[in-house]
């Protein structure tokens, strides 16, 4: 009788033992699930539109979101070969309300939960059969971040030749910077187009905007639109930048989005281009937004100078795969930001192409 109490206790203590086991184990796992990220993002493209087919003139494409928020969004360009390819080029990568609207009218927050993204192409003083331009709208979920908002800021001009025009728009406090967007206008000055578009910090150490975020940065809170004047015209000439924020009153101090950033020399010579692509690493996040220059280069360090030549110009900012190739319509593994860069009909030196990737874990 003793040796059965004996073996019934042992096995009671044997199971307190294993539950005890089971409890510890359980309370290892359980805070790890809670730092998961619910950050998800699929990319919609409706494909190319062709054009533009005159001179002086712009399309307008439009990438909708289906379900999800714009957290960025990019375009892509084809420009065939021979001198007439160095006329196609950027006009706008851009938010949207409803595929068509442009947010160009007052400053500060001009949109919320927006769903669109515009590509925008331009065209100089040539064109050819082969121009057309794609738009990639980045659609944005999280179990936290189920809101957005677009601040838009404006500069009057570039004015002149060879001229630089730099904007900054900022986040309102309490939120994060996701992605942005870039913009000039008139159409009809051939040689106006943003060449760069980057995420920023509105502190004195990146001049307010001047310099951009570097890699590995973390929680930007600004994006920077810089417009460049190649031949000197004048129209009204506005540079315009957008900011992608998480809505008010959403506690995002577990919310980090890291910055990615790579910086390729080149294109120099004339009628050619360069490509510069940039990834989010491990523990950085998802992919949610990038952006993409053509400068002087030492972009995160000094002001914002323009490139070597006055016809240089983008031709692509958009998600895409580890060797520069712009991903198709759904997917949901984008993890590359490339840009596209270009000259015009003279040689550029001292010029540099850059990328960002923004990279977004929300804690959940």
């Amino acid at each position: 009788m003793h040796s059965v109490v004996h073996r019934r206790s042992r096995t009671r203590r044997t199971a307190r033992a294993l539950a005890l086991v089971a409890g510890a184990a359980l309370a290892v796992t359980v805070p790890f699930a809670a730092y998961a990220n619910s950050v998800g993002v699929t990319v919609r493209t409706p494909g190319a539109t062709a054009g533009p087919a005159s001179t002086f003139a712009e399309i307008t494409t439009d990438a909708a979101c289906s379900s999800g928020l714009i957290s960025g969004g990019g375009i892509s360009q084809a420009i065939g070969t021979g001198t007439s390819s160095n006329g196609n080029k950027i006009n706008g990568t851009v938010p949207s309300p409803d595929g068509s609207t442009e947010y160009l009218g007052s400053t500060g927050v001009v949109g919320t939960d927006v769903t669109h993204w515009l590509g925008i192409g331009g065209s100089g003083g040539a064109v050819n059969a082969s121009f057309s331009s794609t738009p990639y709208a980045m659609c944005f979920s999280s179990t936290l971040v189920d809101h957005t908002q677009v601040v838009m800021n404006k500069l009057a001009g570039p004015t002149s030749s060879g001229t630089v025009g730099l904007t900054t728009a900022t986040c309102p406090a309490n939120t994060r910077l996701l992605g942005g967007g870039a913009r000039i206008t008139p159409a009809s000055v051939g040689s106006l187009k943003p060449i760069a578009s980057f995420p920023t910090v509105n502190d004195s150490a990146h001049g307010f905007g001047q310099k951009a975020a570097a890699d590995g940065e973390t929680d930007p809170d600004s994006w920077s639109a810089v417009g460049w004047n190649g031949g000197g015209g004048n129209s009204n000439n506005t540079t315009y930048a957008y900011a992608i924020c998480s809505g008010d009153a959403i506690d995002v101090s577990g919310v980090t989005v890291t910055v990615r950033h790579t910086s390729v020399s080149g294109p120099t010579a004339a009628t050619t281009g360069q490509t510069a692509t940039v990834g989010c690493g491990e523990g950085d996040g998802t992919l949610v937004s990038g952006g993409a220059a053509i400068s002087g280069g030492s972009l995160t360090s000094t002001g914002f100078t323009g490139p070597g030549s006055v016809g240089d110009h983008l031709n692509g900012s958009y998600p895409s795969t580890s060797g520069g190739s712009p991903v198709g319509d759904g997917t949901t593994t984008a993890a590359y930001w490339t840009a596209d860069a270009h000259t015009g009909g003279g040689s550029s030196p001292n010029t540099y192409t850059d990328s960002w990737a923004l990279c977004a874990d929300d804690g959940i």
